[in-house]
């Protein structure tokens, strides 16, 4: 007999989750801000200049595209396509472009092949090479976004043809250092080209094996079916909004290609120095018991002229070795933890990752010992009281973790040589200390 706790009627969708206006959506949003600013804790601002919100909603996506899928599945590859109908798209964000850069970069680059291309190839004979990008969503928006801005291009042409889309994982946001997220980063990169349409794709192996950068696709497609379906993207409110976003923002005129890649370039080794932008195990979450001497090369992918964003942390790190060699050891940082619970425990964690970045032994006590750099964590309230008790007895530099503006002058007054925190940036802060422990000599 069936269950009479059971509820027969069927769950009517509209009747019992009725549409919310969004209005009442924005309302509520506001409600659990409490005053809270919603440009700054909600809205996305990209480096593309691109301010994505929190949520987006049909009314966001009208009319769709059509599907911009390729329609089939996707080419597991090992070298980077070349030849006369290739266009190389993804050099331009190995030299910092980013996402709309490499797009109007792209075009530009299409049409000026297309028109040396012989009359007999056509257009159908172009392929066009595109980096992924570290953005999972972005990624898939900016390879759907490629046939829109293709379709724009034949249109312009009077031309009709259909084009093969390549992605390769870029150089530049990888590392030596924790070499193994490389692969990590390198799989979501793979998926959201996959899911964006790519035709064929070249995963890069940088700092493990190269038989996994195949097996990763084989994965992709044996295990997790990606090629199950053409556009999965299709019909989503988000990477629909943010395919006609970077339409929108590589449709404007240009100025410049190469000034703007540089600019572009510029800020983004600016956020990955301050910290602004992770890379996991270079700039952050560091792994405390690798050393510059247990990293292996990268081998033959890596350019002649390397500008990888991890570079100059490894530049840091290497450096850390050197020093490491002539005094017997590596250098030490304590970390001297006193006071407020929370807040020396927050401050130490901050450091440990912070310094850490740099190679450096690291030694966490409540009591003063033998090291090369000395950062007192505690409260602010704590902390004047604390330097007048350890700078004298010191016979390393004493550093303050955090910003306590209103004690600055006192705190240096006591002996304290320096702040670290959340708005330092890590490149200069780490260097100027290195050369502290080296005594100048490195």
């Amino acid at each position: 007999m069936p269950d009479e706790n059971i509820v027969s009627d069927s769950l009517s969708l509209a009747v019992d989750f009725p549409p919310v206006a969004t209005a009442e959506w924005e309302a509520a949003i506001r409600a659990d801000l409490k005053g809270a600013d919603y440009e700054k804790k909600l809205i996305w601002h990209t480096e593309e200049g691109i301010a994505v919100r929190p949520y987006y909603r049909a009314e966001d996506i009208a009319p769709p595209f059509p599907s911009l899928g390729s329609g089939h599945t996707w080419e597991i590859a090992e070298a980077i396509p070349e030849g006369p109908g290739v266009v190389r798209a993804d050099t331009l964000h190995e030299e910092g472009a980013h996402a709309v850069l490499e797009l109007q970069g792209a075009m530009a680059m299409a049409a000026e092949k297309l028109e040396q291309l012989p009359q007999h190839q056509g257009a159908k004979d172009l392929e066009l090479v595109f980096a992924i990008g570290p953005y999972y969503f972005m990624e898939i928006a900016k390879f759907r976004a490629v046939r829109v801005l293709w379709m724009d291009l034949l249109a312009r042409l009077g031309a009709t043809a259909s084009v093969r889309i390549a992605a390769v994982t870029p150089l530049r946001n990888k590392s030596t250092c924790d070499r193994y997220t490389n692969l990590l980063r390198v799989t979501t990169e793979a998926m959201s080209a996959v899911l964006g349409g790519a035709d064929r794709v070249i995963i890069q192996p940088y700092g493990f094996d190269p038989h996994l950068a195949l097996n990763v696709q084989r994965i992709l497609r044996e295990e997790v079916h990606l090629d199950a379906v053409a556009d999965v993207a299709g019909g989503s409110y988000y990477i629909e909004s943010l395919t006609a976003m970077l339409v929108r923002e590589a449709r404007r005129p240009a100025g410049s290609l190469t000034a703007a890649i540089a600019e572009s370039r510029a800020a983004r080794e600016k956020a990955v120095s301050s910290r602004r932008r992770t890379l996991v195990g270079v700039n952050n979450y560091p792994n405390p018991d690798e050393k510059v001497s247990e990293i292996e090369p990268a081998g033959s992918h890596t350019p002649a002229s390397d500008g990888r964003l991890a570079a100059p942390f490894e530049r840091i790190r290497a450096r850390t070795a050197g020093i490491a060699r002539e005094m017997g050891r590596y250098p030490r940082v304590l970390l001297l933890e006193r006071g407020d619970p929370k807040m020396r425990s927050a401050r130490a964690n901050f450091c440990l990752n912070f310094f850490g970045c740099a190679g450096f032994d690291i030694v966490q006590s409540g009591e003063l010992a033998p090291a090369d750099l000395i950062i007192l964590c505690s409260s602010d309230a704590e902390y004047l009281a604390l330097a007048r008790e350890i700078c004298p007895q010191a016979s390393a530099p004493v550093l303050v973790a955090g910003n306590p503006k209103d004690q600055i002058e006192a705190l240096k007054a006591a002996g304290v040589e320096g702040f670290v925190h959340i708005q330092s940036d890590a490149g200069q802060t780490l260097t100027e200390w290195q050369n502290r422990i080296a005594g100048g000599k490195q």
